[in-house]
């Protein structure tokens, strides 16, 4: 009993020396509570840090201020699939293999066997929490808190997938058509969902449960209340360590602008839902502030794809829009904010990706990366505090859909439909094409895309792509 007794005081004196050793050097600060902003449809060129001279955004002003910016953060074309990615660490083909995105009533979703940033961080104690637009399958086995979220509270999906006569097709203030009765859904529906007019109406959930048809006036109320979802989550939970992912449906078209921001940008309604989601962030800026707890907060601000020029978003100087493999398309805004661990008023063009966000994430929160399974993100954390020379991540696949349009390497990039090659760093609008003066480059490039077919493929669902979610039968959240 006596050496036992004695054993187990070694061991403890053992480990807290160690410990104390380990949290003086820095190598495992307490762990992080994490805020992940992810905007939707926000063009790299909409916002004050990244060159908008007439749009006010004075809060993201004051995070890039106070973080760092980074100005080579890749999405992908489309919603869905930049959602698999930022919450998989893998390609969206690899985790999410769809032609486009998902809609409502959709029989396949992310698979429940995938394992997500939240799952990550809830084995080693984090709350975790999801405000917002999800879009990663609206029926019950594919929600978030089916995936790792403690709760939920938002849209399944965009806010342009509901009937016209509730204001889903169209902007703030414009007439709404008479509803039409809608043709019952049958066995020639899709199994990514229901389209167009016949989609049914919007439903907001609480977790698993409808809690409100959103019409048109409930669509300008979305920001204010997921921010105020937000903030009592983030009060709620600020003694421990907690992971809120807080997507917004703007500026997503139709456009919703709360009252108090109507008219207060040069750039229409686009403009002032640009200026309300702006307000949100100071929002969570000041809550954090004022609870204490912004040096041991990390803030992560980004939008899951290039913006919709028809729609009034601004992706310059990059070339293209949501929908493309441009860097208009893909690049997207993306600040991130931890006082004293990310060095204030600084940026980087190193590559990052939505699917670096988990193995970076978890690395500072002391958790491990599933190791059963391929995962494309890399760590990419010495990006975010500005130490090291090397860049951890050297390439990137440009996939729209299941096929791989261009591939980057380095400053490099291949159009691989016409062979345009473009030095980004030199052209970053993909203006001037020097494929013929570089022909060793594009060889290079092509062996890269070459490469592809063995794993993700190229076109259609390669070997190494994994299975979608599925349910026997889908069905409207509201009839």
């Amino acid at each position: 009993m006596r050496w036992d007794v004695c054993g187990r005081s070694m061991i403890a004196a053992v480990l807290f020396w160690t410990c104390l050793s380990m949290v003086a050097s820095g190598d495992t600060p307490e762990r992080p509570s994490v805020i992940l902003i992810n905007v939707d449809d926000l063009g790299y060129g909409d916002i004050g840090p990244y060159g908008n001279l007439t749009q006010a955004t004075p809060n993201l002003d004051r995070m890039a201020r106070e973080g760092r910016k980074l100005t080579s953060h890749y999405g992908a074309p489309v919603c869905s699939p930049s959602r698999a990615a930022l919450m998989t660490g893998c390609y969206p083909k690899r985790a999410l293999p769809i032609p486009h995105v998902l809609f409502p009533a959709s029989a396949v979703g992310l698979n429940p066997s995938e394992v997500t940033i939240a799952e990550v961080l809830k084995e080693v104690g984090y709350a975790t929490a999801c405000v917002g637009k999800w879009h990663l399958g609206d029926q019950p086995a594919f929600l978030p808190t089916r995936q790792g979220f403690d709760s939920y509270f938002g849209l399944p999906y965009s806010n342009d997938m509901g009937p016209p006569e509730d204001g889903a097709k169209s902007n703030l203030g414009q007439p709404l058509p008479r509803p039409k009765p809608r043709s019952s859904a049958d066995s020639k529906t899709p199994e990514d969902g229901i389209r167009g007019r016949e989609q049914p109406p919007l439903p907001l959930l609480e977790n698993e449960s409808v809690v409100q048809r959103v019409k048109a006036a409930e669509q300008a109320t979305l920001t204010r209340r997921y921010t105020d979802k937000a903030i009592r989550f983030i009060r709620e939970h600020q003694q421990e360590p907690f992971f809120l992912y807080f997507p917004h449906t703007a500026v997503h078209f139709p456009l919703y602008p709360d009252k108090p921001f109507r008219g207060t940008s040069d750039n229409g309604l686009f403009g002032d839902w640009v200026s309300e989601v702006d307000w949100s962030v100071g929002q969570i800026l000041k809550t954090v502030d004022e609870l204490g707890i912004a040096e041991n907060t990390l803030i992560i601000f980004t939008s899951d794809n290039g913006g919709a020029k028809n729609h009034g978003a601004n992706n310059g100087p990059l070339r293209g829009a949501k929908g493309s493999t441009f860097e208009g398309g893909v690049r997207v805004p993306t600040l991130c904010r931890w006082p004293g661990r990310i060095p204030a008023g600084t940026e980087t063009a190193a590559m990052t990706t939505m699917m670096d966000m988990l193995p970076t994430i978890a690395h500072i929160a002391g958790a491990s990366v599933p190791s059963d399974r391929s995962i494309d993100g890399v760590n990419v954390w010495s990006v975010l505090e500005g130490k090291g020379s090397a860049e951890p991540r050297d390439e990137f696949l440009y996939f729209r859909g299941l096929k791989l349009e261009a591939v980057r390497k380095g400053a490099w990039k291949l159009r691989l439909a016409k062979k345009e090659l473009y030095h980004l760093h030199e052209d970053i609008g993909e203006a001037n094409n020097v494929a013929s003066a570089n022909p060793d480059k594009v060889a290079e490039l092509l062996a890269l895309a070459k490469a592809v077919e063995s794993d993700l493929g190229s076109t259609g669902i390669g070997p190494g792509c994994r299975a979608l979610g599925r349910v026997d039968s889908a069905v409207s959240l509201i009839p």
